[in-house]
């Protein structure tokens, strides 16, 4: 007999996909922890669609149990240079929150993947932030990680009922040398993701902004080949 939130393939866990580096690394640490994981991403308005079509590239090749996609609009809220096309993507970090935070995403996909969760019956989140080589975002924290599952297990019924729910943040404490090794033990081709916060329409990175520049030192101090696509010029 299976137990709440178990399915023929192992306990049920929703695992926000970006299609970006981290978040693959996580779904593929989600299934090597045995959890039968259900991809969700979220296309909130972002400069680029380029992402969601890695998402749904990463989904297959490492196995989701199901990929779905929300739309939301967060871009009409504006106050990101991810979601408004005004305002530049910065090609040097200044000091700061840069530009590219997106208000409360963070909390808003998490929020999503709760709500999915509570549906599958599924008591685990996974979220790929981390809060060693970032850009400085607030959502990125392990506070902010604390703060979530405290909210998750009073904000549904199933936590008022006694259900409590976890996010997981696996890559937390990395550095982005250790998750691409990490990665690259689990057999990711990194190749199908995509970084960039301002990707062309054929996935192919920019190579200057905060993203490409974290994305390419973390592969050099790793010791791997890069295998991103880079756009020319």
């Amino acid at each position: 007999m299976r137990t709440q939130g178990e399915t023929s393939t192992g306990r049920a866990a929703v695992v926000l996909l970006s299609g970006g580096l981290d978040s693959a690394t996580v779904l593929a640490c989600a299934r090597a922890r045995g959890f039968a994981c259900y991809a969700l991403s979220v296309d909130y308005g972002q400069r680029h669609s380029a992402e969601l079509s890695a998402a749904r590239r990463v989904a297959v090749a490492l196995g989701a149990v199901e990929h779905r996609i929300i739309t939301t609009d967060a871009g009409s809220i504006g106050g990101s240079a991810l979601t408004d096309e005004s305002i530049a993507v910065p090609e040097s970090r200044g000091d700061g929150i840069p530009v590219t935070y997106v208000p409360a995403r963070n909390t808003l996909l998490l929020a999503l993947a709760l709500g999915w969760a509570e549906v599958l019956d599924a008591r685990d989140l996974f979220i790929g932030v981390n809060a060693v080589d970032y850009s400085g975002y607030p959502d990125c924290r392990p506070e902010f990680i604390e703060a979530f599952q405290t909210l998750a297990n009073l904000a549904t019924k199933a936590g008022v009922e006694g259900t409590r729910f976890r996010v997981h943040a696996p890559l937390l404490e990395l550095s982005k040398a250790e998750i691409i090794r990490q990665g690259t033990g689990f057999g990711i081709d990194y190749g199908m993701t995509v970084s960039c916060y301002q990707a062309d329409e054929a996935g192919r990175a920019c190579g200057r902004c905060d993203a490409c520049r974290l994305r390419r030192a973390g592969f050099e101090a790793a010791g791997l080949v890069d295998p991103t696509r880079y756009a020319a010029g």
